[in-house]
């Protein structure tokens, strides 16, 4: 497999990549997200999707893109940092960033077989989906760890600093 470094990939550099796997009929999976400050909750549900499959694509959302869902003071991480941290995991293969707000651009461009998200989200509300289901493809919903999010996190932090 490729170098950490060589596993965070330009959309155009990961098109490449893809033809000959698609040739020797691997499974391409494709999940997204923000990842900001890596938890177990993210291990697990990287670590699931990759089993769903041969190749686990990561999408991940710019240091903008993140500002935009989840406020200004997000993301804690920057976009190298975390994108160097997902090409770490032994579960993903490629990371991917992307500036829009969605990944549909990388989905139509990838052509995943699976999409894999959070069960929190309703089927029908998967971005892409319905491109994927096109295709021939399927949606995944994975459970997500409970009480595991970034969000959790930065507010026990900001408790216990709160504490005299």
């Amino acid at each position: 497999m490729a170098s950490k470094k060589g596993k965070i990939l330009s959309l155009s550099d990961l098109k490449k990549i893809l033809l000959p796997l698609r040739n020797d009929r691997r499974t391409i999976v494709f999940t997204n997200g923000c990842f900001d400050l890596i938890h177990i909750g993210h291990v697990r549900y990287l670590s699931k999707a990759k089993e769903i499959g041969d190749i686990l694509i990561v999408g991940l959302n710019s240091d903008d893109s993140v500002r935009k869902i989840k406020g200004a003071s997000r993301p804690i991480i920057p976009q190298g940092e975390r994108a160097e941290i997902l090409s770490a995991l032994e579960a993903v293969d490629y990371v991917v960033p992307f500036s829009g707000s969605t990944p549909i651009r990388l989905i139509r461009a990838i052509e995943p077989d699976i999409l894999v998200k959070g069960a929190d989200w309703a089927e029908k509300d998967i971005v892409g989906g319905a491109i994927v289901k096109a295709r021939g493809g399927r949606v995944v919903r994975i459970r997500l760890a409970m009480g595991r999010s970034t969000t959790n996190i930065i507010d026990k932090i900001l408790k216990l600093n709160a504490t005299p």
